[in-house]
């Protein structure tokens, strides 16, 4: 706690206040990542054209990878040790979530508004592939040659996975 206080330039008593633990603070900035990254998700609807609806997702995604880096690897790191602080927000607020937002998609599909995919998976794809330029931006500049990623870099890269995602004709 002290050093997150001294890192943030608050008071270590201001923290336990607030918090009351590490583990508190921990929580609170989990459940702050997965917020940002779910907010975006409230323009998949059914109303909506899904070509642009994905894509404002895809592109918010891509957004938050290159704004909030340290964000996405905190969170990956919560995912590769077993989500043990986080489980019950998966079951409880991302499942839902994603239930939702599938269905909507599922009806695209089925309206024939957009190519057939499965909706749930077209998640985990969309979270992998914008995610990727956080949480292995280390491989990401080792390949590209580059010391960190520009912001000329993650445009060029977001064009890519919304291309990629999207394609053109479906």
């Amino acid at each position: 706690m002290a050093a997150i206080a001294t890192e943030s330039g608050l008071p270590k008593a201001d923290l336990h206040y607030y918090f009351g633990s590490k583990d508190v603070l921990y929580r609170a900035v989990l459940a702050r990542i997965l917020n940002a990254w779910l907010v975006p998700t409230h323009g998949i609807n059914a109303e909506a054209d899904p070509r642009t609806a994905l894509e404002q997702y895809i592109r918010a995604k891509m957004a938050l990878s290159a704004q909030r880096p340290d964000g996405s690897k905190v969170y990956a790191n919560e995912m590769l040790h077993g989500a043990p602080i986080v489980k019950t927000i998966l079951s409880s607020e991302l499942r839902p979530m994603v239930q939702k937002r599938a269905a909507v998609v599922q009806s695209w599909v089925d309206a024939g508004r957009m190519a057939p995919v499965d909706p749930v998976h077209l998640f985990f794809t969309i979270w992998a592939a914008t995610q990727t330029y956080a949480d292995f931006d280390v491989q990401v500049c080792a390949v590209l040659g580059c010391k960190r990623l520009s912001a000329k870099d993650h445009a060029h890269a977001t064009e890519h996975v919304v291309s990629l995602l999207l394609p053109i004709h479906w």
